[in-house]
Order: C-alpha cells, then structure tokens, then sequence
C-alpha cells in the first residue's frame, strides 16, 4: 500500500484509518444500490443452474425417449402435436454459501486510475452475488455471521449484518464453524503472507467446502508508478518508510507481487479453488459474470 509523501503532511494515521472504516459502512446503502444494479444486469444474460430435476415449477417440453415409463408423457400437451412430450420441472434443490469480504485497513487503498477503493468494489461484488444467488433459491449468509437465509432479500440482510460489524475484520477468516459441503467465497486482496491463506483453504477442503477465491487489486498496485521521493506506509501495522528514488524499487516490487500471485495460484489449484484477478479500474460486472459461471459449474457438479 503506498502513500504519497509531503514534508509539510500532518501524519494521523491511526485518525484517518477510523475516518475511512466509519466512511465505508455509512456507504453501505448506496454499494447495496449499485451491486443490485450489477445483479440485474448480470442476471439478463445468466442461466444460473436451470436445468432438470426435482421440482415443482415447470421447466420445459421434451421429446419422450422410448424406454422410459410412459407415465412421465404429458397427454394434453402430445395431443396437439404428432410428438409424445414430456413435461420436465426444474431442479430446485437449494445449496448454502457463505460469502466473505476482507475489510481490513490494506483493503481501503484507492489510487486516482481505481473507481473505488478495494473494500468497496469486493462489497459490491459480494453484495450483487448474494443478490444474483438469491434469485436461484440459493440460502446465502456471511461467514461467521447470521445463518444462511433463502429469502429473496438475502442481499439486504447481508448488507445490513455488514453495517453492523466492525471494518477491522481479521484476515483469513475464522473456519472452525463452518459447514461441510457448503460453497465458500473468499474476497480480498490476498497480500498476507501466502502460507497463511494456505492454512485457511487447506481447512476449508478438509469440511469438504467447495471455495472460491477473488483477488482484488488497485491498477497502482499492479504498476507500480512511482518515482522520486516517496513516503510508503503498511496499513495494517502503520509502519512508514521513505524511498529517495521509488523508481528504483519498481522491478523489485514488480517481481515480489508476480511472485505472491504465482504461489497463490498455485495453492488454489492444489486445493482445488477457483481464482479470479480483478483490478478496480475495471467494471464489476465481468468479474460478477465470471464468478456466478463459475460457481453454477461447481454446484451442478455438487448435485
């Protein structure tokens, strides 16, 4: 996380840090609205996991296979053709997934090429998620937060358990309670150490949970555009330092983040954990799209 330097700056860290953590839940409303929009516009071209199976709400008509009982022909329907159909219900058996958003300080970074911060952006997404998932008959909850619910208006609720809880959390999450066979989103910007994101996905695998990982980060981050005399400050411990020439750092740093990343990757594909890179000069949408695919893969294969 980087901070631009100026002698003459007041420092007042630890001020500014309860200022942006306030700031972020007051614009809880205002990200539930834009990730409803992003849901919506998702959901236009989604199919989720429509498909056959068992159910009460209609799904489709099909030609009748011969060799199946011919109990399952819908006579009504086949009268008006010269074809035997079959009247198939769509599958609605209902899975809980957890969702997690990292809130902690390093999250808050917003450079001037971001179109919000990294807290906001992986709220949006989680929020739109919950929304997009809902409309599926999905239960949806937080970890370690309120139980999974499979109302409609799980995205509000969600919004407002977040509103209520501190933006401190630690990271990794705690997993000790989560449940078996469950779906599990994991959003941050995955800068800890790598050892400890693997002690977290190693238990999450060992509950049989199926997860998935978005990786969130400022286009500065990735870049590294810095030059001349520069103050940089760790987020999380307040730790400040000053670089004469920044740009003499740049390949150095550029390499060290290729580096997490690679061993992150790693680590999911071990795990079997799906990974998504998302930069927040970029619209959420795609990165929603890629996400909800990804997840109705997963749970058809659960079913």
């Amino acid at each position: 996380m980087f901070e631009r330097f100026r002698a003459d700056t007041p420092e007042d860290d630890g001020a500014d840090t309860m200022i942006a953590a306030k700031a972020a839940s007051a614009n809880l409303p205002d990200l539930l609205v834009e990730a409803k929009r992003i849901a919506g516009t998702v959901a236009a071209g989604w199919h989720g996991r429509r498909r056959a199976g068992t159910g009460e709400t209609f799904w489709q008509f099909r030609p009748f296979d011969f060799g199946e009982p011919a109990r399952r022909i819908d006579w009504r329907r086949s009268a008006r053709d010269d074809t035997l159909l079959v009247r198939e219900r769509e599958w609605e058996a209902a899975h809980t997934m957890l969702l997690w958003v990292d809130r902690t300080a390093s999250m808050r970074a917003m450079s001037r090429l971001a179109q919000g911060s990294k807290e906001q952006r992986g709220v949006v997404l989680l929020l739109a998620l919950a929304d997009l998932l809902a409309r599926g008959g999905e239960r949806i909850g937080l970890v370690d937060g309120p139980p999974p619910t499979a109302r409609r208006n799980a995205a509000d609720k969600i919004a407002e358990a977040l509103a209520e809880t501190e933006a401190t959390t630690t990271s990794p999450p705690a997993t000790a309670n989560l449940r078996r066979h469950c779906d599990v989103v994991l959003i941050s910007d995955f800068l800890d150490p790598v050892e400890t994101w693997e002690d977290t996905l190693g238990a999450l695998a060992a509950s049989a949970a199926r997860t998935h990982l978005v990786q969130i980060l400022d286009p500065v981050e990735e870049r590294f555009p810095f030059g001349g005399r520069n103050r940089f400050v760790d987020p999380e411990s307040g730790v400040a330092f000053l670089v004469g020439k920044a740009e003499a750092w740049r390949t150095g740093y550029v390499d060290a983040l290729a580096a997490q990343k690679a061993a992150l990757a790693t680590a999911a594909q071990r795990l079997g954990t799906s990974l998504i890179v998302h930069h927040t000069d970029r619209p959420a949408a795609p990165a929603l799209l890629a996400l909800s695919a990804g997840l109705s893969g997963h749970l058809d294969r659960a079913a």
